[in-house]
């Protein structure tokens, strides 16, 4: 009997895992036409275009961006209530906001406008997210393919720096470098690239300074 508890303990260790948010968004009309945003509570992130994609964009979110998300998802009730308004408004796209707790139970809402203050905020920090993913692979694709299209890639990356809608700044540290360092880039790429670099690194580390005197 006691084998038998030991082994149900065990599974249910083996089973549980971080609480995880995930927002998706299926519009046919736009591009991407499907859009796939996974947060846990660790702040591990991944990003996909496809909903059969096996290769995600993969990042870390920030504490402070970790703790609004899921701030946000509890004063919804974790969406176990729904937010669609019923209005007629224009197609946007099916929006789903789901929360799985850290035994894997699931609840979820589908919408496509709401009126909720904090459904709205949730969702547009979710789509900044996904156009700040979106912005990392654009500046993969050019820094591989299309080196004249590097500076633009660039200055889309810096806008939402400027506006402080860039998620997980860290991530972009690497293309950053090399294309830094790489003298095939146009000098004003380069330039723009190593001004950004500084940038992220600087607030990667005045982040961490915060964590540790907490």
């Amino acid at each position: 009997m006691r084998l038998l508890a030991g082994l149900l303990s065990l599974g249910a260790i083996a089973f549980a895992g971080s609480p995880k948010i995930v927002f998706t968004k299926s519009f046919p009309q736009s591009t991407p036409a499907y859009v796939y945003v996974g947060v846990d509570r660790t702040g591990a992130l991944e990003y996909r275009e496809a909903e059969h994609d096996d290769q995600p964009v993969k990042a870390q979110l920030q504490d402070a961006d970790i703790a609004a998300l899921f701030s946000m998802a509890e004063k919804l009730n974790y969406f176990k209530t729904p937010l669609e308004s019923g209005l007629k408004v224009a197609n946007t796209g099916k929006k789903t906001f789901r929360y799985e707790d850290e035994n894997g139970v699931a609840s979820e809402t589908t919408f496509n406008y709401s009126l909720d203050p904090t459904a709205q905020q949730l969702l547009d920090r979710f789509e900044q997210i996904a156009e700040s993913e979106r912005a990392y692979l654009e500046l993969d694709r050019t820094g591989h393919f299309d080196k004249l299209g590097v500076n633009d890639a660039l200055a889309e990356i810096e806008s939402l720096w400027l506006r402080k809608q860039l998620a997980a700044p860290s991530q972009f540290i690497p293309l950053l470098t090399r294309i830094s360092n790489h003298e095939s880039f146009m000098h004003l790429a380069r330039e723009r690239a190593a001004r950004l670099k500084d940038a992220f690194e600087g607030n990667t580390a005045a982040v961490s300074a915060v964590a540790k005197n907490q």
